[in-house]
């Protein structure tokens, strides 16, 4: 009997639990949906729905060589999914579709109709855990509840792994090519500018490209990774965020790499394998916080206390932090290096992220829409879990006292001055350090970074003195 197996952000055939577990029941037809009105309504940036497509077009040739068909419908909103999804299984006499999960609110209600539409109709919608390691819902308190401390679900995490690493799944056999024909994988789509070569070859596309990129890492940078993934002017990161985003690459098979590196060893070893595998559970931790506590979804502070922070509004102090014009070069050449190449280095996605939310106390949400709308990497947990750390308003957070300085900081990560003349070429033949204090020859900073910073406390004192007065007795 026939299988329907529905692409999402899950772009590969290795490691894929829809794929595999489809291929076991019969022969297997692929389709993918163009969401362009939806995707531009979740400020999807254009750089990543373009890795999309170049993913998906990789994607095609490679179920091709295994008899696979990859069909293209259109669904421009999500909720038109469950009828584009039955109309097609009907026309092609499918009774099973198979998908893999995917978490936030509107993916989550997107799944659940598509399922809850099959059903009625008499069909079988199958789902399968491939995003993280362990299913939300699986990793819990004491107490029944999703953790708010990463420390103690990275503990936790770690424990049950220690008992067994989930293995990577084989991509499935060749199948008797059918009748049925491939339709051509779009090269565009309406409503999102097609990057330059310049920056498409800056992220290849295919999992042979995905599984390059990560061995090269653990060969060459794992080992050093926890000093070396905080200076921006070095290539000390993974740069792999992008491809486990779109699905090209899993989870599972980072760890699994990281670990056999590490001889075996989750935790101890090598401390960049270790620092690693750590960051690999950061993921996953904002992955289940965006189950466990859906208002984060819906553009809320983890700490609904507080909602009503005093933010300032600021239209020209947020274009300019947008443009790379704030007058701070480190900052500068961050928001500069993502409107140019679609990445940001995490460290200074950090220090932007606090510049904009302390000081110039502008609301979190504004630079999470921002970095969406820029990033090929733009992953709604991890995006979010980040600017609420930032922001001191979510889970596990940074205290709200605790401001970086970017000045002090460029000291520290950027202490010859490279990654600002990369991205600023203004300041170029400024030499060393110097770079970090070009006086007159650069824009007048927005603010003085230490009135900005008491002024930052204030508000953030303020409203913790509200807070108290208001809980009872």
């Amino acid at each position: 009997m026939s299988q329907l197996v529905w692409f999402r952000t899950d772009l590969r055939t290795l490691d894929h639990p829809a794929l595999h577990a489809a291929a076991e029941q019969g022969p297997v037809t692929a389709v993918f949906l163009l969401s362009p009105a939806q995707w531009q309504a979740h400020d999807e940036a254009a750089v990543k729905v373009d890795f999309w497509l170049r993913n998906l077009a990789a994607l095609g040739k490679t179920l091709k060589s295994l008899g696979i068909p990859l069909l293209i419908r259109n669904a421009e909103r999500w909720a038109q999914a469950p009828q584009v999804l039955l109309d097609l299984a009907r026309e092609l006499g499918i009774e099973h579709l198979h998908f893999n999960d995917e978490y936030g609110v509107n993916e989550a209600a997107r799944d659940d109709a598509v399922a809850e539409a099959f059903d009625a109709a008499g069909l079988a919608a199958h789902r399968y855990l491939d995003q993280t390691l362990f299913a939300p819902g699986t990793v819990l308190t004491k107490s029944g509840g999703y953790f708010k401390v990463f420390g103690q679900f990275k503990k936790t995490c770690l424990a049950r792994l220690e008992t067994g690493l989930p293995a990577p799944l084989p991509a499935p056999g060749k199948q008797r090519k059918g009748p049925l024909q491939a339709d051509e994988s779009p090269s565009s789509v309406e409503g999102f500018v097609t990057p330059s070569l310049e920056v498409q070859r800056l992220w290849p596309a295919g999992e042979e490209a995905a599984l390059q990129r990560l061995e090269a890492f653990i060969q060459e940078d794992l080992g050093d990774y926890h000093q070396a993934r905080d200076i921006p002017s070095e290539p000390g990161t993974s740069q792999l965020s992008a491809y486990l985003n779109a699905g090209v690459l899993t989870p599972r098979q980072c760890l699994q790499a990281a670990v056999r590196a590490n001889d075996g060893l989750l935790s101890g070893g090598m401390q960049g394998a270790a620092t690693w595998i750590t960051e690999l559970l950061w993921r996953e931790f904002y992955r289940h916080v965006l189950v466990g506590y859906p208002w984060v979804s819906r553009h809320q502070p983890f700490n609904r206390a507080l909602t009503a922070l005093p933010w300032r509004d600021d239209p020209e102090g947020l274009a300019a932090w947008q443009q790379g014009r704030t007058g701070i070069p480190l900052i500068d050449a961050a928001m500069r290096q993502l409107l140019q190449t679609g990445w940001m280095h995490n460290r200074m996605r950090m220090l932007t992220a606090m510049f904009l939310c302390k000081n110039l106390l502008i609301d979190w949400r504004e630079g999470e829409r921002w970095f969406m709308q820029h990033l090929i990497d733009g992953d709604l947990a991890s995006n979010n879990g980040g600017w609420q750390w930032s922001a001191s308003t979510g889970t596990d957070s940074v205290p709200y006292f605790r401001v970086f300085n970017p000045h002090t900081q460029a000291l520290k990560i950027d202490a010859r001055g490279d990654y600002v003349r990369t991205w600023v070429p203004e300041l170029a033949e400024l030499k060393g350090k110097a770079v970090h204090t070009p006086g007159g020859r650069y824009l007048t900073p927005l603010v003085d970074l230490g009135e900005s910073r008491q002024r930052a406390l204030a508000t953030y004192r303020g409203m913790a003195r509200k807070t108290d007065t208001k809980k009872p007795d």
